[in-house]
């Protein structure tokens, strides 16, 4: 058999939790992305014809659809990553808000302005508005497969673009309902099309001439999708993961802060680029949140059964790098105080609290994408901020104080900081999500998200001539030393 007729058609969606196949998905080649990209194209014009209320009824409809539908679609979320319904329904309910905000607030923000034109051009209108790219690339991820994908493809739509969605190998049936739901409100045209398969799928959306591609997943793929969109000229949006931290000061209340720590490092199994991996600890409070931290922990269990309140590790790689991260903390002097080296099972992981774990061991170091959790004790706040600081990544973090919060959050150099809270930045749609570092740039949600996949149109419309014209070849002696004079009334004071 050669290389060619071994090519795979079709691949199968598994669930990671008993290994059935849910779904069965085309592995579409360079071409069919191409011709998918193409399609969009047309789509687009017709799309961004109908204006921000067209587009806004019709993205309003799709969220009607979702939302009374939200249990079905939860369903193959579950089927896919083998999360909870419930967590699979928080991760539905957020996009749907989302989608709402989306629709509502696109023309507020992207419709076009009056800018001041200043008074050497005070004879001119100016005017900047926000124009779609055309047709948007977006590579999804499996551990939010609604969430974090219609981040973008929801704010896309709604600045006027077409969409090209190729959701991970692991969550393709999610993709597809999406798509389909879309398409019963937008039947004209292909605006929002779907494509699957594996890496090289995904490449060929790099370099099929999308105007934009948002990307989201680990940093190493981060890299290589820049290079492939390179080839191109491609701009791109990259969220690439984390390693969040969590602060907790002498002042903050524990039984919230030992709450938000096991539920923002293990709920999804930990799998949220978002969540919690580190927490730095007020020595005065040190003790006290821990065994509050133990407390709760203990009560959490991973599983595919309905008590269960995490469920598997969706990639099956992941697994190991878990277990490498677990294993090199206890090696190095690290303390398990929940779960331990046996916790990594075949599919499943057990919580897992880690004390006394040296900062450059990988579990303080790398992003383990599980249920786990490094506690480290500090004498103060200056010490948790290096420390919390010290990272490749940037992309998200908490705080738990009473009086600091709002100083201490604006020294985290990471994307989005909450205070008092855990992932709540997420659930608001006017605020901005993206990091920096080696978690990415660009941003999704909010004004700078439609932003995003817009380009910027500046028009300067002359409302009456003036005796002193610069652009001409006209232009006198006289006229240069009068502008100069102005100019010096202007901006020559000493201050």
């Amino acid at each position: 058999m050669t290389a060619v007729q071994a090519k795979q058609d079709t691949f199968d969606s598994l669930s990671p939790a008993t290994d059935e196949v849910v779904g069965t998905y085309p592995v579409h080649t360079a071409d069919d992305v191409a011709a998918a990209v193409a399609r969009g194209r047309d789509a687009a014009d017709w799309w961004a014809g109908l204006g921000f209320d067209g587009r806004a009824d019709r993205l309003q409809r799709w969220k009607g659809v979702i939302t009374r539908r939200a249990a079905q679609l939860a369903e193959v979320v579950h089927a896919e990553t083998g999360k909870p319904h419930a967590d699979a329904m928080l991760e539905i309910v957020l996009a749907i808000d989302h989608t709402a905000w989306a629709a509502k607030n696109a023309s507020k923000v992207l419709r076009r302005k009056r800018r001041p034109a200043g008074l050497l051009m005070s004879n001119h209108a100016a005017s900047v508005e926000f124009q779609p790219l055309g047709v948007v690339g977006v590579i999804g991820p499996w551990n939010y497969p609604v969430f974090t994908p219609m981040g973008s493809i929801a704010y896309a739509l709604a600045a006027g673009n077409a969409v090209v969605f190729k959701p991970s190998e692991y969550t393709p049936g999610v993709g597809k309902w999406l798509a389909d739901t879309f398409a019963e409100i937008v039947p004209e045209r292909p605006v929002f099309q779907l494509i699957t398969g594996y890496g090289e799928t995904g490449a060929a959306l790099c370099r099929s001439g999308v105007d934009k591609l948002a990307f989201t997943g680990s940093p190493g793929t981060g890299k290589k999708i820049m290079a492939a969109c390179a080839e191109t000229l491609t701009p791109v949006l990259i969220e690439a993961g984390g390693k969040d931290a969590l602060l907790v000061d002498a002042d903050a209340d524990l039984d919230a802060a030992a709450d938000a720590a096991v539920w923002g490092g293990m709920s999804n199994a930990g799998q949220t680029c978002v969540g919690v991996e580190r927490v730095y600890v007020h020595e005065r409070v040190y003790d006290d949140f821990v065994a509050k931290v133990v407390k709760i922990a203990e009560e959490v269990r991973a599983g595919d059964d309905p008590e269960a309140k995490i469920g598997p590790i969706t990639m099956p790689g992941q697994l190991k790098i878990i277990r490498r991260h677990i294993h090199d903390a206890l090696a190095r002097g690290g303390r398990a105080l929940v779960g331990g080296k046996d916790a990594v099972g075949e599919r499943f992981v057990q919580p897992t609290v880690l004390v006394d774990v040296p900062e450059d061991s990988e579990a303080v170091r790398e992003e383990t994408f599980g249920p786990t959790l490094t506690i480290a004790k500090v004498a103060d706040m200056d010490e948790a901020i290096a420390k919390a600081n010290d990272t490749k990544y940037g992309l998200a973090s908490t705080v738990y104080s009473k009086r600091r919060g709002m100083e201490l959050a604006a020294r985290l150099r990471a994307g989005m900081t909450s205070v008092n809270s855990v992932i709540s930045f997420a659930g608001i749609p006017s605020l901005p999500f993206g990091g920096v570092g080696e978690s990415g740039f660009g941003r999704i949600h909010g004004p700078e998200g439609l932003k995003e996949f817009t380009r910027s149109k500046a028009i300067a419309r002359q409302r009456f001539k003036v005796p002193l014209v610069l652009t001409t070849f006209s232009r006198t002696a006289k006229t240069d030393a009068t502008v100069a004079k102005l100019i010096t009334l202007l901006h020559g004071k000493r201050r």
